[in-house]
């Protein structure tokens, strides 16, 4: 297989996408992504993330690229999760305490920073709305970070959330209740559940 033929089915798996680690770890020479760009067969649409020209851009899979460390949290995992139909205005990316956030807030991100012993807690991969890989929060982890104080998630947005979890039939309460445990808002999920179920 000649080395184009590697580089196009790299962005056939990465539905159209190819970063600049996946073009070194399959052992291509830089002048051929040089030789791609300048010929118009592929576009830069982030700092070491290259697009076939037709493709549409996936800000949340290219902002996560950039900000590994950060996942997407409070509103915007609402949103992904389908708990809120609001789409947020700017995105909410949680980070590790000591993480500087300095680019990302330049970036017009929201920045939530969690200790190292519950920053991993409930992470999951699912898609982007474009069909990309990202990391969340689960539903239980984000319930339990729009209800802590100085959050600043409005309370209607809360309260739809809670009631949409609450009649969902994939509703996991055990988790939701030691998710809130362990994030110290047991008493904020336990009312809100009571009044719901």
């Amino acid at each position: 297989m000649d080395d184009y033929n590697v580089i196009y089915s790299i962005i056939e798996e990465n539905k159209g996408f190819i970063t600049s680690a996946q073009f070194a770890e399959a052992g291509q020479q830089r002048r051929i992504l040089s030789k791609l760009v300048s010929t118009g067969k592929l576009v830069r649409v982030a700092r070491g993330i290259y697009a076939l020209p037709d493709v549409w851009e996936d800000e949340m899979y290219f902002l996560q690229y950039r900000y590994a460390k950060g996942i997407f949290s409070n509103e915007t995992a609402l949103y992904l999760h389908g708990l809120s139909d609001r789409a947020p205005q700017a995105f909410t990316l949680t980070v590790p305490h000591g993480y500087n956030p300095g680019e990302l807030k330049k970036q017009g991100v929201k920045v939530k920073v969690a200790t190292l012993g519950v920053y991993s807690l409930g992470v999951i991969e699912m898609p982007s709305p474009s069909g990309n890989p990202i990391r969340v929060y689960d539903k239980e982890r984000t319930l339990c970070d729009i209800v802590k104080g100085n959050n600043g998630c409005d309370i209607q947005l809360v309260n739809q959330a809670m009631k949409m979890y609450a009649t969902s039939p994939a509703k996991d309460m055990a988790k939701l209740m030691s998710y809130a445990d362990q994030l110290r808002v047991k008493p904020k999920i336990q009312r809100y559940m009571e009044v719901l179920l």
